[in-house]
Formats: structure tokens, sequence, C-alpha cells
């Protein structure tokens, strides 16, 4: 019994720095974020907060430019499934497939990752330039002009030029979840398909996807909060603009607190974004729980 105890204790003490640091930078500002949400603050520390209950709330849910920036979520999420999982998906094939110059591949897909977001975007923002830009001028010279478009400042075409930057960016890091489910296949398994006449595209179907189910949770777990919380890349190609067009959740709660001086509200929309993630995360983990 009393070496039980002082095992505990020598738990406890283990993992307590651990524990103090969560609590410090993560539990405490959610619970801080949490709490001045229900305050009108303008963020001067000798400006004393105002309780107004969930006033914030409603003038968020009320906020046409809240909903707009939701959408615009939706947008990032559709871009993830529908064309960011097959993209890595099809990049983890390619490095796990044997093929000569493989740590090329693996390099290259992985550069963009390496980069900084933000200057990648500033990157891009160049290259989407209407007048001078690189893909406009590409496409002026292979006889495309009429596809040579605005597209940072056309509403609608602006969230769907960043979303594809987006899958470009971090199609290398998806890949290496997908291309970990990959090896980890045992490759008996599909030899004894083949021997029972399986093709490739039915040992896809029947052997390799459904025993990567937990890499496409994984991936899907990291798609939808990266997307709801999602600012960097969009406040460096567009700020949110034009009117607002291209806001984000993060990116309007950037403008609610730090521009408008509404820390309150910037907080609620904090705490919207917590609350939907860790919904949806834990959703998506229940619909796709298997059992060993």
């Amino acid at each position: 019994m009393v070496k039980k105890r002082k095992n505990c204790i020598y738990s406890i003490a283990f993992i307590l720095p651990a524990l103090s640091l969560l609590f410090v930078f993560l539990l405490y500002p959610v619970f801080e974020a949490v709490k001045l949400s229900f305050y009108k603050w303008t963020g001067i520390a000798s400006a004393k907060p105002v309780f107004i209950g969930l006033e914030n709330y409603k003038a968020v849910f009320q906020s046409p430019n809240f909903w707009l920036s939701m959408r615009n979520s939706l947008f990032f999420m559709i871009g993830g499934f529908l064309v960011l999982m097959p993209l890595a998906f099809l990049l983890a094939k390619i490095i796990t497939s044997g093929i000569r110059g493989v740590k090329f591949f693996k390099v290259s897909y992985y550069l963009p990752v390496m980069l900084p977001v933000t200057a990648v975007g500033l990157i891009w923002v160049y290259m989407l330039q209407p007048d001078w830009g690189l893909v406009n001028s590409l496409l002026e010279k292979i006889g495309l002009s009429e596809w040579a478009l605005n597209w940072l400042g056309t509403p609608t075409l602006n969230v769907v030029s960043v979303v594809l930057v987006n899958e470009w960016i971090f199609a290398g890091f998806n890949m290496l979840i997908f291309a970990a489910g990959l090896v980890s296949i045992p490759q008996d398994v599909y030899e004894s398909a083949k021997i029972d006449g399986a093709d490739k595209f039915k040992t896809l179907i029947y052997i390799t996807l459904p025993l990567m189910k937990e890499s496409f949770k994984v991936f899907s777990v990291l798609c939808i909060c990266g997307c709801l919380k999602t600012f960097d890349l969009m406040f460096a190609m567009t700020g949110g603009g034009p009117n607002h067009t291209s806001e984000v959740p993060a990116t309007l709660l950037y403008m609610e607190a730090f521009s408008s001086k509404n820390f309150g509200r910037g907080n609620a929309i904090g705490v919207v974004i917590l609350v939907l993630g860790m919904a949806l995360s834990i959703g998506l983990n229940k619909a796709m729980q298997s059992e060993d």
C-alpha cells in the first residue's frame, strides 16, 4: 500500500510540470475567453469591462458577416475532402510505390509545408495579380485570355483561389498521414488478394481503403479543425476582403477584437469556433469509430 502511494506521488510529480503548462497556456486562456465573451471591453487596461450577458453572442449570430465567414469555412472543408484528400492519398501512393527517385518526390511534395504560410500566401498574391501576375500571363500566352480573371478581387472566386492554394500547401503534410497508413498494411494481404484474382481497383476498394480507416479519421478531424481556425493564409492573401467577402471566422475575430476594439465580441466568436470544432470532432470520431 505504501509502495503504491509512493508510485502515485512520483507519477504526479512527473506530470505536474506538463499539467502546469497545459493549465497556464491552454485551459486558463480558454476560461478567460469564455468569461470575457459576456463582457463589453475595448481592450484598454484602464477601461473596466462591462457585463452585458449574451449580447455579444446575439450580435455574432445576427451578423451577416459571421454567416458569410462560416460559409467560407465550409468551402475550405469541401475543398479539403474533395481536393486535398484525394491529392494527398495519390501522393502517398506514389512515395510508397517504390519508384526510382522516391526521395526527390518526398522532399518536393513536403517542401510547401516547411515554408512559412504567410510567405507562401504573399508569393501566390503576386502570382494571381490580375494585370501582371504569372497565372494570367500564362493564360494569355496560351490563348485563354477569357480565363484571365481577378482571382482575389472577385467574390466567391477569391475564397476558392485561397482554398486551392491551401490544398497545395498542406498536401505534403497529409501525404505523410496516408503514407503511414499504407506502409502499415501487411503485404501478405495484398499477395493473398492477388492469388485470389483481385485486380488493382478491387484491391484498392476492398483492402487498402478499409484498412486505412484510422488514417482517414485522423485526416478528417485535422481537416475540420484546421478549416474552422484557418487565419494566416486568408489574412495574407485577401485580408478578408474585398468588402468582407472572403472573411473566415478567425479573420472576423481579428477584425472585431483588434480593428474594432470589441474584445468581448471577438472572444464570443472564438468560443463559437471552439464549441463547433469540439462538437464536429467528437461527432466525427463517433461516426467513424470501429471495433478492433
